[in-house]
């Protein structure tokens, strides 16, 4: 006798494409991915399905008019850090997934610097469609996509967010801080129902730039080590 998939699970099922991992799924209200078992409540695939699929609906934005893919998300729904970068680069737009080229590869050392991966984090942009050239987005197109990042967050709900680059500490923070004087410091914020630790250190691509930079950033790397550790995450 063939059981009857309920809403919940269809809606599970349907979370793989928004989620790069081979899904292996029961009759029930959780998530589960075959290279790494993320158990998601029925309700969070929901609201992040509903969110991704409000963002596609934008329109009259050259910012998507532009774009091959919306660059959602990548990592872990279940994580309590989130990492919030810029916004997509040519890889990154080309395969719908942020922190995918070079500036991705030295992410990926970074976090694995401090014992973290992306079966442990959660990633995902200020803007997720890809600025032409590569460019910074613009005032305007920041504040159109913060309400989005905002929610991101608020359904994450992580412990610590780390913000990489001056365009994500001022889209989090506010426009007139500098990232030079406030890389390497802690901050207690709330965002929406999230009441989360933040943290800002200088974007891979920066590092890419000026490479003598890094170690002020190894120093924030050991604070967000330190900061897990206290927060058992």
């Amino acid at each position: 006798m063939i059981k009857k998939i309920n809403t919940k699970t269809i809606k599970l099922i349907k979370y793989y494409n928004y989620i790069n991992y081979d899904l292996i799924y029961k009759n029930k209200a959780i998530n589960r991915y075959q290279k790494d078992i993320y158990e998601i409540s029925a309700e969070k695939v929901e609201k992040l399905e509903k969110l991704k699929k409000i963002i596609s609906g934008i329109t009259n934005c050259n910012l998507k008019r532009n774009a091959t893919n919306i660059v959602f998300s990548d990592g872990n729904p279940k994580a309590k850090i989130m990492i919030i970068g810029e916004g997509p680069g040519f890889n990154e737009d080309k395969e719908g997934l942020p922190f995918v080229g070079r500036a991705g590869e030295l992410l990926d050392k970074m976090l694995d610097s401090i014992n973290l991966n992306r079966k442990n984090v959660y990633i995902t942009n200020v803007v997720n469609y890809r600025p032409p050239e590569n460019r910074r987005p613009t005032e305007d197109e920041i504040a159109r996509y913060l309400p989005y990042l905002k929610k991101h967050i608020e359904i994450i709900n992580p412990k610590i967010l780390v913000l990489l680059g001056s365009t994500a500490l001022n889209a989090i923070i506010g426009k007139k801080e500098v990232i030079s004087k406030m890389r390497g410091k802690w901050i207690e914020k709330k965002i929406g129902d999230c009441a989360t630790s933040v943290i800002t250190t200088f974007h891979p691509a920066f590092l890419m730039r000026q490479p003598a930079q890094k170690k002020m950033t190894w120093i924030d790397l050991k604070m967000i080590r330190e900061k897990k550790l206290k927060l058992k995450i």
